[in-house]
């Protein structure tokens, strides 16, 4: 695991295509490579899996290691479930489509989501009613400071919404080496309450919907909604959707009849931060090389030899008119680095 030399490019490791650069790059494919990780001492010290969550805004003084740990592994399994230890530089959507080839339940409405699975217990990642935090048993981690490994049952990982304690009190300080999840066998839970998948099923006449069929379903709405990232930089939704109280939602639909928005069990509500933006008027505008993509206003995108600064001051534009038209604090999903 030799470091790469002075000045190493980023281009090809994030998928807003912004060429960064740091002062040295190495690749981990193994557990010796994470041990000699764990050996290097220059700060800061930061960890690209798939690359698909993140902003490089500037040149990065210290070290960039890209995850590339592999291997999928049953642990457990009985008549119901099987328990899956998953390396976390395994791709995501690949571990999903290894999961509905064996039959196994509980991903498939996070199918193509980008990223490594290292990232799904950072983010909790979520899509069309379904987040990682339903499947996920348990988080191996190494911690960087002290070399010790570490076990981070569910409770332990505080999940919340696109949020975690690796995006809280314990950022930056621990590598995820592997992940667990339980799966169902049999019986599963489908999720097909979201209009879009109730839509695409109606329209195949499929009534009783297999994992499969959810899956390809979310893969469909996934594709036509979003740019391809190797096509136009992106890093997907740049901005958490909202969730706001009854008070706040009852003053926001008094003044906008037409909002959209999703009821949540707690008694709060969701509104799509990119119905915001687009009532704001960015969808499709373009501010520089940067904008908003012209048919999913949550999505910014790089036209063009964009640099991280220029798309971070879209973002920031951005926030400042949805805030000054709807009062309105919107936060980035996004990972700005450094």
């Amino acid at each position: 695991m030799p470091p790469s030399d002075t000045i190493a490019s980023l281009l090809p490791f994030n998928s807003f295509q912004l060429d960064s650069t740091a002062d040295r790059l190495i690749m981990l494919h193994s557990q010796r490579d994470v041990d000699e990780l764990l050996t290097i001492r220059e700060e800061p010290l930061y960890i690209i899996g798939g690359g698909s969550n993140i902003l490089l805004t500037e040149h990065i003084s210290g070290t960039v290691a890209i995850n590339r740990l592999k291997g999928i592994n049953i642990v457990e399994e009985v008549d119901a479930y099987v328990v899956v230890e998953v390396a976390s530089g395994e791709v995501w959507h690949e571990f999903v489509l290894w999961a509905l080839e064996h039959g196994y339940g509980g991903v498939e409405n996070l199918s193509l989501i980008p990223g490594t699975v290292g990232a799904a217990p950072i983010q909790n990642i979520g899509a069309y009613g379904v987040e990682v935090s339903s499947v996920l048993e348990e988080v191996k981690a190494v911690e960087l400071e002290s070399g010790e490994v570490f076990l981070f049952d569910k409770g332990a990982c505080e999940l919340g919404y696109r949020n975690s304690v690796f995006k809280q009190e314990l950022k930056g300080k621990f590598f995820i080496t592997s992940v667990r999840f339980k799966l169902t066998k049999k019986n599963h839970s489908i999720e097909a309450s979201y209009w879009a998948i109730e839509q695409w099923l109606s329209e195949r006449a499929i009534t009783k919907p297999s994992i499969q069929d959810i899956s390809q379903a979310v893969i469909q709405i996934r594709k036509s909604k979003l740019p391809d990232p190797k096509v136009l930089g992106n890093a997907g939704s740049f901005f958490k959707n909202l969730e706001v109280s009854a008070d706040v939602f009852r003053q926001l639909i008094a003044r906008y009849p037409d909002a959209k928005y999703f009821e949540l069990p707690d008694g709060r509500y969701k509104i799509p931060t990119g119905w915001l933006i687009d009532r704001c008027g960015w969808k499709g505008k373009r501010l520089g090389r940067a904008g908003c993509h012209k048919d999913q206003a949550l999505v910014l995108v790089n036209h063009g030899h964009a640099t991280g600064q220029e798309v971070l001051a879209l973002a920031r534009r951005i926030q400042e008119d949805v805030f000054r038209t709807f009062g309105l604090k919107i936060e980035p999903e996004v990972n700005i680095w450094p």
